[in-house]
């Protein structure tokens, strides 16, 4: 019989098993909205957190359906498009440039020129979000 005379072992490392992990759906939610943040990929995002790209395409449709509860929905607005009226004068339409009628999820209205400064309207969008 052998017997081990080295040194002591000093520290114990433990490997990941592999194993299948599970994620709340509040944190399902986290993930898929940190995904849309900013400039983000969401590979990136799905890498971070160790899942795959299509298991976070799978998380994005399900909150777009609404299966995380109702808090779900909060960040996702359904587009409308709306004919225009022909009647409407205003400053914008003299010059046959278009425009676009944004409403933010807590009903505030923004009416912007196509020429609109983007990053602009996004800080203004997002102030008005947070307005109660």
């Amino acid at each position: 019989m052998d017997v081990y005379t080295g040194t002591p072992i000093s520290r114990l490392e433990i490997v990941e098993s592999g194993g299948r992990r599970r994620f709340s759906d509040e944190a399902k939610l986290r993930i898929v909205e940190e995904s849309y943040s900013g400039r983000r990929l969401g590979s990136a995002t799905a890498r971070k957190y160790g899942i795959t790209r299509s298991q976070l395409n799978e998380w994005r449709d399900a909150a777009r359906a609404g299966r995380f509860g109702p808090a779900s929905r909060a960040g996702f607005v359904p587009a409308v498009i709306v004919p225009e009226v022909a009647a409407a004068t205003g400053p914008l339409m003299a010059n046959g440039s278009g425009r676009i009628e944004i409403v933010t999820a807590n009903g505030r209205r923004v009416l912007v020129d196509r020429d609109v400064d983007v990053e602009a309207l996004i800080r203004v969008v997002q102030a008005l979000e947070r307005l109660t």
